[in-house]
């Protein structure tokens, strides 16, 4: 992408400095699984290397490594039943905001955000 020919390109610093005047921020994400669903299967990538880009408020995730194809469905399969929760962990600033629009306590409008999958304009619509 940048870099003349010859040499194989430019060093990682230039490289960075390069990317920082264009407004591009690079940060590398600790991630220990990457679960890519499709209808058909899912790509698991353990211990992959992800690489977070933002560019002016468009992010951009790349995945480095040698998934594994499974079916649909099945990763992340023998963890979720132990903390089943954290996949659906609906922030309590939507649960507060579905509360206020709709008129109705905590408890319901989180509720009804968990039926509607965390879409925070379903959930209002069901309440009302």
């Amino acid at each position: 992408m940048f870099g003349g020919g010859g040499g194989g390109g430019l060093n990682p610093r230039k490289m960075e400095q390069m990317m920082q005047q264009m407004g591009i921020d690079v940060e590398d994400i600790d991630a220990e699984e990457v679960i890519i669903r499709t209808e058909e299967y899912d790509l698991v990538f353990n211990d992959a290397e992800v690489t977070k880009m933002d560019a002016r408020g468009q992010e951009t995730y790349q995945v480095i490594g040698s998934p594994e194809q499974v079916e649909s469905g099945a990763a992340g399969g023998a963890d979720a039943g132990a903390d089943e929760s954290a996949g659906t962990e609906i922030p309590d600033e939507d649960v507060e905001l579905v509360a206020t629009r709709a008129g109705v306590s905590e408890d319901e409008a989180r509720d009804a955000l968990e039926d509607a999958d965390g879409d925070l304009a379903a959930a209002v619509e069901r309440l009302e």
